[in-house]
């Protein structure tokens, strides 16, 4: 009886080891082998669930038990399985029988010579679109400028910093009625209004009121005795090859928009509430956000005190107004900064931001500036103030905040003197004097810009 016993403990735990073996053997072995061609995994899978079957049915048999003979034959392995068929996808063999995984994801995508043209065809189209889709023609000057901020935002940008001046300044804002805020008020209507007729298309001829010529004889004198003394100062004498403040490309840029017939883009001027803003503090500064909002500190009112000089400067800023200068300045800081992102890469930071500044942002402020003080000069001819009086102006703007030579090259702005110099020599004078003589004489141009 004892015998029986340790026998069939014998058998028990044989059979226990060998279903065990057997077992293990069928689930690693299909992970196990990769061959190069993609070996028959099902074969073996189904040859060892056989003698998994026979083992069985022969231990099951010695215990008595009733097995069915085809109960794992009908088994049946699923090729698609991901833990037994699927290595096939991500794996390979190479001649010495290296396993490798095959690449996947973007960089694997990139490598199929059809992906990459339809991405850069795709592409292509989608930069040319935007960048056509968002190019302007600045009135008079015809440049052409990218602008990705759109009208409305632009807008709302400027309204939203006009409330914070007037919560910034808030108990220094000078109120309507007082007469520094009365005059300001009527020189900015004056230029609002010059600026609706050079808007228009079309030359009208429309009679105002009757103005005696007689009073330009002595601003013509002054205005001759201020040109040449401008020519004469061998400090501030102006040369045409001067690259940075030559107004050569203005000409240029009207000639191409003549020949392509540019129209100027004005839609962003229509329906804008426009308001004035005077703030009691001594800083030689005014502004005209987008928008239709001017500031004017009273220290600039301090120094100059005729209507005509402060019309000078108000037509500066409108101009700024009317070529949309803050909407491109910030499209140029974006492409400034992928610019500089590209270059931190290759130089140190300091060098690409000092020669960014030098050579890409203050040159593209100080044509800016150009562009604004010629399309003011037109406003203000058309408004009926001197022309002339605007090199003096801007001459006297630059002794306040401090002139030097290198002023040219380091500041947003042009030095006043050449600025002065440069505006008094060039072709839009000779239009601005033939717009304010018909103005002076009782006859209005329209459609100038």
């Amino acid at each position: 009886m004892g015998y029986f016993r340790r026998t069939k403990f014998s058998l028990d735990a044989f059979r226990n080891f060998t279903s065990r073996i057997i077992s293990n053997a069928s689930i690693q072995e299909p992970s196990s082998r990769i061959s190069q061609t993609g070996s028959s995994i099902f074969s073996a899978n189904t040859a060892k669930s056989s003698q998994f079957s026979l083992y069985s049915s022969i231990f099951s048999q010695k215990r008595g038990l009733q097995v069915a003979p085809n109960r794992f034959r009908n088994i049946q392995f699923n090729q698609n399985n991901p833990f037994l068929g699927g290595a096939k996808k991500y794996y390979y063999v190479d001649r010495y029988r290296v396993q490798h995984f095959k690449p996947r994801g973007p960089r694997r995508w990139f490598q199929n010579p059809r992906n990459v043209l339809i991405v850069v065809l795709v592409g292509s189209g989608v930069v040319i679109t935007v960048y056509f889709g968002n190019l302007e023609t600045i009135p008079y000057t015809n440049r052409k400028h990218f602008v990705l901020l759109s009208r409305s935002m632009e807008r709302k940008l400027g309204e939203t910093q006009f409330e914070n001046m007037k919560a910034t300044f808030k108990g220094k804002i000078l109120p309507a009625i007082h007469p520094e805020s009365v005059r300001v008020r009527l020189i900015a209507r004056d230029i609002i209004e010059a600026l609706q007729r050079g808007l228009r298309n079309e030359n009208v001829w429309t009679d105002l009121e009757y103005a005696s010529e007689s009073v330009g004889g002595v601003h013509e004198a002054k205005a001759h005795e201020t040109l040449m003394a401008l020519k004469d100062s061998e400090e501030g004498k102006w040369f045409k090859e001067d690259e940075i403040l030559d107004d050569e490309w203005v000409h240029q840029s009207r000639k191409k928009g003549l020949e392509r017939g540019s129209k100027p883009e004005t839609s962003h001027l229509e329906g804008l509430n426009w308001e004035v803003l005077v703030v009691d503090e001594p800083v030689v500064n005014a502004f005209c956000l987008p928008g239709g909002k001017i500031v004017v500190f009273t220290g600039l009112l301090e120094h100059f005190r005729s209507d005509a000089e402060i019309a000078t400067i108000l037509g500066h800023e409108v101009g700024h107004a009317v070529a949309r200068h803050s909407a491109e300045s910030i499209t140029k800081n974006l492409w400034f900064a992928i610019i500089q992102l590209i270059l931190y890469q290759f130089v140190m930071p300091d060098i690409v931001n000092t020669m960014s500044v030098l050579f890409l942002k203050l040159p593209f402020s100080r044509r800016m500036e150009i562009e604004a003080d010629y399309v003011g000069l037109l406003l203000m001819a058309s408004a009926g103030y001197d022309p002339r009086v605007a090199p003096k102006v801007y001459e006297k703007l630059g002794k306040l905040t401090g002139d030097s030579k290198l002023r040219d090259y380091l500041s947003t702005h042009p030095s006043g003197k050449k600025r002065a110099q440069m505006l008094a020599q060039a072709q839009v004078m000779e239009e601005a004097l033939t717009i304010y003589r018909q103005v002076r004489a009782g006859r209005g141009i329209e459609g100038f810009l």
